[in-house]
């Protein structure tokens, strides 16, 4: 009988270190809705949700990378040049929404060939390669743009940032799109296995045939289309293409992964604990505001939050990656 008691406690103490990031989230939510009314507001929560879309979204892709045992730093990028392509077009040369959105899509995808190419044939760091394609990026948003936001938008396309369908904003529903998707692809298909395994073991993932370097590709390629895509939101949610859009967005999303229980080391990770990653830095950053707390101290309050987030994680979890 203590045998078995020993083994439920066991047990239950496992199922509660994969639900860490949940248990923050919850007392998060507690804390902010004790020490301000506004916050568990219908309104409030809609608006926290639409807002924690982009970097969700983001941090999807970098997901992607960081369970492939890499990094994506040109996210931020990628993100506010799909966005000003996309308004570009709209605004300047009359395309169509549908034709506009694809092509900034498709622009997000070649820079994360770029970023394949560079980790892959070219041996780059993925550090290094994706911190250099996060200042092409950058460059080419501002040399396009020319410094200034790109406005004049058709309303068909700034209701995916603005308007609601069935009660809830639209921004949301394509989160859970992307998600459910994301959760299906990652675990359910060859391509999401293999992305474990070779984030786990890249030579041993090799030699048991699996394709390495084309699976980087497709992870970079992922990654990069999800930025744009979140990019394109953005412009929407912002009836403008701005040039400095997104700026350090990856670092939030990096934060969301890692909030998640996404290892740095590769292998480890889902997209449900990126999700409440991502809406931990949304309502931490929603609740600050409504606090009325400044935006310099702000920056240390979350930089501390997410140090003892993680740190808990780390204690509480399995020492699954020690051996």
């Amino acid at each position: 009988m203590k045998l078995k008691e020993l083994f439920s406690i066991k047990k239950l103490g496992k199922q509660l270190s994969r639900a860490s990031v949940i248990v923050i989230l919850a007392m998060l939510v507690f804390l902010l809705a004790l020490f301000s009314d506004r916050f568990l507001t219908v309104d409030n929560l809609l608006n926290v949700a639409a807002q924690t879309t982009f970097v969700a979204i983001v941090a999807a892709g970098i997901t992607l990378a960081m369970i492939s045992g890499g990094i994506d730093l040109s996210v931020g990028s990628v993100a506010a040049l799909a966005g000003a392509l996309a308004a570009g077009l709209m605004s300047r040369q009359g395309l169509s929404v549908l034709p506009a959105v694809l092509v900034a899509l498709v622009c997000g995808a070649l820079m994360g060939f770029l970023n394949g190419l560079l980790i892959v044939p070219g041996r780059m760091p993925p550090f290094v390669a994706t911190l250099a394609t996060m200042a092409i990026g950058r460059g080419l948003t501002l040399v396009y743009t020319q410094g200034r936001p790109i406005a004049g938008l058709p309303q068909s396309f700034t209701f995916w940032g603005t308007g609601e369908f069935l009660g809830l904003p639209a921004l949301i529903w394509v989160m859970l799109a992307i998600f459910i998707l994301g959760y299906l692809f990652l675990r359910y298909t060859r391509f999401g296995v293999n992305v474990y395994a070779i984030g786990g073991n890249p030579e041993a993932a090799r030699l048991v045939g699996i394709p390495v370097k084309q699976r980087i590709f497709g992870v970079y390629i992922l990654s990069a289309t999800l930025a744009a895509l979140s990019g394109v939101l953005l412009t929407a949610r912002l009836w403008s293409a701005q040039p400095q859009a997104a700026a350090g967005i990856e670092l939030d999303g990096i934060a969301a992964s890692v909030l998640g229980g996404v290892s740095l080391f590769g292998g480890v990770g889902n997209l449900g604990g990126t999700l409440a990653g991502a809406l931990i830095i949304g309502i931490l950053s929603n609740g600050l505001n409504l606090l009325r707390i400044p935006s310099y101290p702000q920056l240390m309050i979350k930089g501390g939050v997410f140090i003892l987030a993680v740190v808990l994680d780390m204690f509480s979890r399995p020492r699954r990656e020690t051996g």
